[in-house]
């Protein structure tokens, strides 16, 4: 990828990914978030139960 005149890496016109917990910029090693730090904080939300995907109505987990 080229860099330009700031010498930050060139997307084309396309804004850089941002973290999806405190908006800074992605880093390589811990995509799609920008450090260990935000990546925890987002694991830790779906094991709280702060994230949860949505299920059928009809869904029976005791189904045999």
């Amino acid at each position: 990828m080229s860099k330009d005149n700031k010498g930050e890496p060139n997307t084309g016109g396309r804004k850089a990914p941002a973290c999806p917990i405190c908006g800074k910029p992605v880093a390589e090693a811990t995509k799609p978030f920008c450090s260990s730090r935000c990546r925890d904080v987002d694991l830790n939300r779906w094991f709280s139960g702060t994230y949860v995907v949505p299920g059928r109505e009809d869904d029976d987990e005791n189904a045999e």
